[in-house]
């Protein structure tokens, strides 16, 4: 069975746009930018189910 590399890509991919949208989002906080700081945290929020789901459809076409 061969090992498809295109899901850990794309979790890769999630997890540094997860960092530099976090640190945004201290920054933001840090010069009381408060809109953009909660806009940086939805963000956040919905980057979490987008890796979870990228994870799942990795994991069942490798079963």
């Amino acid at each position: 069975m061969k090992r498809s590399y295109l899901p850990v890509a794309l979790l890769l991919a999630v997890l540094m746009l997860n960092i530099i949208v976090t640190q945004y989002m201290v920054h933001q906080y840090f010069y009381e930018n408060y809109v953009n700081t909660i806009v940086a945290g939805v963000m956040n929020v919905v980057l979490f189910p987008l890796a979870f789901l990228i994870y799942k459809k990795g994991v069942n076409v490798n079963d």
